[in-house]
C-alpha cells in the first residue's frame, strides 16, 4: 500500500508540473517569438524580382510611422527571409489597398528551398482576395489534404474567412513537421499532412496588386 501511494503522489506531482506520463506527448516546445519585420526597413530580408536589376524599394516600401510594409505589385517577384526555419508558427496582418481597394493576388510562400525564381519550390499559403487558405504546392511541393478539396497543385480551403477588401486580415500559420495549417481571423480554413520537413525561407509575394503587410512574427517549435 505503501509503494502504491507513493507512485499516486509522484504521479499527481507530474501533473502538476505540466508534464505528461511516458509514451504520451505534449504540445509541441515553443521558442521566444522572434520579429520578422522590425517596421522601419527589410532588415532580415532579400528580394528578387523578375527585372533582376530593380531594386527592392521600387516594388517594397515601408510607412515607419504605421510600420506598414507596402507592396506595389508590379514586378512580380518577392522578398524572402535571409534566414531558414522548419517548425513554427508565423503570425501576420495583410490588407489590400484600403484607396483603391482593388481586389489582387499575394501568398506566403512557407519553406521555400532552392534557387531564386518565379515561383521556387515552396508551398504556398494564398493571399488572392476571396481565397486566402487556399494551399498551392509549387514546383513538387507536396501536402496531403482530402481528395475532395484537390484541384491540380490546389488544395481548396474548407471554408472563407476573410474581411472585406481594404480591411486588416490575420493570417496564423503553422508549420510544424509535416503538418502545415492555416488560419484566417482566427478560423481555421485549411491543413494537410506530410509535407517535406526541410528548413526554408518565408517568402511574401509581390503579384499584381497593392498589399501591405504588418505584424509579422514567428514563434519556433521544437523539432519533434
Amino acid at each position: 500500500m505503501a509503494i502504491w501511494q507513493l507512485a499516486m503522489a509522484m504521479a499527481a506531482s507530474v501533473v502538476c508540473l505540466g508534464g505528461a506520463p511516458a509514451g504520451q506527448s505534449g504540445a509541441t516546445a515553443r521558442g521566444k517569438e522572434v520579429v520578422l519585420f522590425n517596421g522601419r526597413d527589410l532588415s532580415g530580408w532579400t528580394h528578387y524580382l523578375v527585372e533582376p536589376d530593380l531594386p527592392a524599394d521600387r516594388v517594397w516600401t515601408v510607412d515607419r510611422a504605421s510600420k506598414v510594409l507596402i507592396c506595389k505589385g508590379q514586378p512580380i517577384g518577392y522578398i524572402r527571409t535571409v534566414k531558414d526555419y522548419t517548425n513554427y508558427i508565423l503570425k501576420l496582418e495583410w490588407r489590400f489597398s484600403p484607396v483603391t481597394k482593388q481586389a489582387g493576388n499575394s501568398g506566403v510562400l512557407l519553406r521555400v528551398v532552392g534557387e531564386d525564381k518565379v515561383w521556387p519550390k515552396s508551398v504556398e499559403a494564398q493571399l488572392m482576395s476571396g481565397n486566402a487558405g487556399d494551399i498551392w504546392l509549387i514546383d513538387g511541393a507536396r501536402l496531403t489534404t482530402p481528395p475532395d478539396r484537390v484541384e491540380g497543385r490546389r488544395c481548396k480551403a474548407e471554408r472563407y474567412n476573410e474581411k472585406p477588401i481594404g480591411e486588416w486580415n490575420q493570417y496564423e500559420i503553422t508549420v510544424d513537421g509535416g503538418r502545415i495549417s492555416l488560419k484566417v481571423n482566427g478560423m481555421l480554413v485549411n491543413e494537410g499532412t506530410d509535407a517535406e520537413i526541410v528548413p526554408g525561407k518565408i517568402a511574401l509575394q509581390s503579384e499584381g496588386a497593392e498589399i501591405h503587410f504588418r505584424n509579422i512574427r514567428l514563434i519556433p517549435l521544437a523539432s519533434r
